[in-house]
C-alpha cells in the first residue's frame, strides 16, 4: 500500500515538472513575464509628424516672442552689413519695456512709406510657410534697419563738413562706409527728438534714406519706438562674416545723455534750493518785525 502511495507521489512530483518541449512562461516573445503582452514600439515613421508639428510649432513661438531672422535687401548699411547677410533681431527684451538705445542697430517697420517706391518680392507657398514659422526671413514684410543715432529728449544735428553731433557732443564715426562723410549730401537740425521716437541713419550716408530724407513725413522723420520689431544683435549668414553687433563706443561717451547733461542743473538748483527759501523766511520775518 506504501509502494502504490509513494508512486503516486511520485507520478505527481514528476507531471510537476516542466517538460522540455514545453517553454517556459514570460520566455514567450509575446509576453512581458507577468502573463500580459508585451507593448510594442511605435514604427519612428509614425512618430514624424508628430516631431515636426512640435518643431514647427516651437519655431514659432521662437519666431514671435525671441528672435526673428531678417535679411538684409540693400546697401545702405555698407559696411557693417551687406546686401544678402541674415541677421538676429531680438524680440524679447522690447516685450519687457525695453527700448532703443544710441548706437544699436534696429529692424523697425515701414513708419510712413520710405519703402513706397520699392518692389515687392513675390514668394511662393513654400517660401511664405517658412516665413510664417520664422525659419526664412519674410520677403512681404516692408521692413527696414538703420543704426539708432537719438533717442527721446536728445537734440541731434549735423552741419555740412561736420561730424553728426547729440547733445552737442560729437560722435567718432568709424562704422561709416569708407568715402562718405556723415551728413553733407543732406545736413540737417539740429532737431530735438520727441519722446517715444528716434532718430535713424544708415553706415553707408551718401545710398541711405534715413530719417534726414523724410522730415516732411508725418512723424518728421523720426521712427515710433512702437515700430520698432527689435535689436539686431549678430549676423548669423553667412557663416563667414558672423559677427555680434555691439553698440560702438562714442555713444558711451561722457555726457552725451540728455538727462546726464542736465542733470549738474538739476542738481545745483535742487541744493541752492533750501538756502533760497531760509533766506526769504528771514527777509519776511525781518519786514514784518519792521
Amino acid at each position: 500500500m506504501s509502494d502504490v502511495t509513494d508512486g503516486a507521489r511520485s507520478g505527481q512530483e514528476q507531471s510537476a515538472e516542466p517538460s522540455a518541449d514545453e517553454p517556459e512562461k514570460g520566455t514567450d516573445s509575446g509576453t512581458d513575464g507577468t502573463g500580459g503582452k508585451k507593448k510594442s514600439s511605435r514604427p519612428f515613421w509614425k512618430e514624424l509628424p508628430l516631431l515636426i508639428g512640435i518643431a514647427l510649432v516651437l519655431a514659432l513661438l521662437i519666431k514671435t516672442f525671441l528672435v526673428q531672422a531678417f535679411s538684409i535687401p540693400s546697401d545702405s548699411m555698407q559696411n557693417t552689413l551687406q546686401r544678402g547677410d541674415r541677421v538676429l533681431v531680438d524680440k524679447l527684451t522690447p516685450w519687457f519695456g525695453s527700448e532703443p538705445e544710441r548706437g544699436e542697430v534696429v529692424v523697425f517697420h515701414d513708419p510712413d512709406g520710405w519703402l513706397r517706391d520699392e518692389p515687392t518680392p513675390k514668394p511662393n507657398a513654400v517660401q511664405k510657410f517658412l516665413s510664417f514659422v520664422g525659419l526664412m526671413p519674410s520677403a512681404e514684410e516692408k521692413d527696414l534697419i538703420k543704426r539708432t543715432i537719438a533717442v527721446g529728449g536728445d537734440t541731434v544735428e549735423c552741419k555740412k563738413g561736420g561730424p553728426v553731433e547729440v547733445n552737442g557732443k560729437a560722435l567718432d564715426e568709424p562704422y561709416i562706409f569708407p568715402g562718405n562723410s556723415a551728413c553733407d549730401d543732406m545736413p540737417f537740425g539740429p532737431f530735438k527728438v520727441p519722446d517715444g521716437k528716434i532718430w535713424v541713419m544708415g553706415d553707408h550716408r551718401q545710398d541711405s534714406s534715413d530719417s534726414r530724407y523724410h522730415t516732411g513725413d508725418v512723424n518728421k522723420g523720426f521712427v515710433p519706438v512702437s515700430q520698432v520689431v527689435g535689436r539686431a544683435v549678430v549676423v548669423a549668414w553667412p557663416v563667414n562674416r558672423w559677427s555680434v553687433l555691439s553698440v560702438p563706443d562714442t555713444f558711451d561717451q561722457p555726457g552725451i545723455s540728455a538727462a546726464a547733461g542736465a542733470a549738474p542743473g538739476v542738481l545745483g538748483v535742487a541744493g541752492a534750493l533750501p538756502f533760497v527759501i531760509r533766506r526769504r523766511r528771514r527777509l519776511t520775518s525781518g519786514r514784518t518785525a519792521g
